[in-house]
């Protein structure tokens, strides 16, 4: 194995020191790293899209449908109580897909990227 020491710093077997520059755009650029930036990007730019969208028609409804917002549904319960209700049921929903979406998806492959950087600073399995 390609590895030695200055100073007490290892080196890998391309000679890049860990936690250089090289050492990180080596990771950075790795398919691994890569697709996880995108399978991460492809589900938080919707979701985050679709949920301000949510909040911007609650905000707008609230400031100029009055009479909409105001209509009673069951006794003193109007829309705009239930519109409120529901911003906080689409947050946790939104906060359990994720979880949801890192365990099965994001997760492994962070685990396969941390390795993969353990393995790049230690330099017993650079490529």
């Amino acid at each position: 194995m390609a590895r030695s020491t200055t100073r007490g710093q290892a080196f890998g077997p391309q000679g890049r020191p860990p936690g250089s520059a090289e050492h990180y755009a080596a990771l950075r650029d790795s398919p691994d790293f890569r697709e996880l930036r995108a399978r991460f990007r492809r589900f938080v730019f919707p979701m985050t899209a679709a949920f301000l969208a949510w909040y911007l028609l609650y905000v707008v409804c609230s400031a100029w449908a009055r009479d909409f917002m105001g209509s009673k549904l069951v006794g003193v319960v109007n829309v705009a109580f239930v519109f409120g209700l529901l911003q906080f049921v689409s947050t946790f929903l939104i906060a359990w897909l994720y979880a949801r979406h890192a365990r099965s998806t994001l997760d492994p492959l962070a685990d396969r990227v941390a390795r993969d950087a353990d393995a790049r600073r230690t330099g017993r399995g650079e490529a």
